[in-house]
């Protein structure tokens, strides 16, 4: 398994995520909401906020995942199942980089 490969996906992904937008977009939203307008127009407005900050939360739990990916590459412990111990098919690191467990766990998880 090619390690630095991971890491420079992860690594990739850390900067595409932290340079994506931040607090301004959101703020924008917000003082966009303030207008004036009937119940539909601000009922909208709160829609889209509320699907902001739920992003947000959604981009620090990936940031956090993708910082822990880089402490197992420096462990030497990455692609290795948390769960199970088994080492993790490239075929899911490609795709979830930051991932800690295989498809078989996942499932499992679900069920």
């Amino acid at each position: 398994m090619d390690v630095q490969h991971y890491r420079h996906a992860l690594v990739n992904k850390r900067s595409e995520s932290l340079g994506s937008g931040g607090i301004k977009p959101l703020q924008a939203s917000m003082e966009n909401n303030t207008r004036q307008g009937d119940m539909a127009d601000q009922a909208s407005g709160n829609n889209e906020v509320h699907i902001q900050l739920k992003l947000k939360a959604t981009d620090a739990k990936i940031l956090q995942a993708i910082d822990e990916a880089l402490r197992r590459i420096e462990a030497g412990t990455y692609g290795i199942c948390r769960d199970c111990g088994e080492p993790i098919a490239e075929p899911r690191l490609n795709a979830i980089p930051w991932t800690r467990v295989c498809i078989t766990c996942k499932e499992k998880q679900r069920a």
